[in-house]
């Protein structure tokens, strides 16, 4: 993995979220409520509250936003009861998507994101069809320019925290995690006073595809956008060599 910018993706999501800075915190609040519904409201106990929490921060949502919808959640049980799906398919060009959304209206979600692949030329499959090529693992990634610790020594910190790999990229160190182990990483991390660009729990491809034809990016991209504009939509996943 030497080599290429993890970073640079990052940012190139993150800009596109600052972008839509509402999305974003729909999105975060969506999961504070079912994390609290799931186990409760103390993120102490309650490993997904916490690493919601962290991808909050991660987002600069307000601390005040954060602890309002967790006492929301916690305080209102008629508060609207989101499910979790997930969708699989293909882009132009064979390009594996996959699609997880937390919504309280399925037939709607599922309707929106079959036209999002269909408006760009691709098509939705059968459950697994396209997940076999990702792996499901918590990443870390940590801004070169951010961190003062020695490569070394903070590799060492992030395995004996728990981490299952470690990589030096371009402008950026990459942690890779069991995703059960990311949040017990990241907070080792953060203790140590590590600053993080993100902490999450992510579809990593096992094989990245590079796509040449104009057409068929700009295909790609109108169903990406198409779904990143969606609020049941919760994360996209693709193995695109950007």
């Amino acid at each position: 993995m030497s080599g290429h910018s993890k970073f640079a993706n990052i940012k190139h999501k993150k800009e596109k979220n600052d972008a839509a800075k509402g999305k974003i915190f729909t999105i975060i609040g969506r999961e504070i409520a079912v994390a609290v519904k799931e186990g409760g409201p103390d993120p102490n106990n309650n490993f997904k509250l916490a690493a919601v929490i962290a991808k909050a921060k991660a987002n600069n949502m307000p601390n005040d936003t954060i602890n309002n919808g967790i006492k929301k959640a916690a305080g209102d049980t008629n508060s609207v009861n989101y499910k979790q799906f997930t969708y699989e398919g293909y882009g132009p060009n064979g390009i594996a998507i996959i699609v997880e959304t937390l919504t309280d209206n399925a037939n709607r979600t599922a309707a929106n994101v079959r036209s999002a692949f269909t408006k760009g030329n691709g098509s939705i499959g059968a459950q697994g069809c396209v997940s076999f090529m990702f792996d499901r693992k918590g990443q870390i990634i940590i801004d070169k320019e951010e961190c003062d610790t020695d490569p070394d020594e903070l590799m060492m910190m992030a395995l004996d925290a728990g981490a299952d790999d470690f990589s030096e990229e371009d402008d950026s160190f990459e942690i890779l995690t069991d995703p059960d182990s990311c949040e017990s990483v990241r907070k080792a991390l953060e203790d140590a006073g590590i600053k993080m660009v993100s902490a999450e729990v992510t579809m990593i491809p096992q094989n990245y595809v590079s796509v040449t034809d104009e057409e068929a990016l700009k295909n790609l991209n109108r169903t990406l956008d198409l779904l990143d504009e969606d609020d049941d939509v919760q994360a996209v996943y693709t193995n695109l060599e950007e």
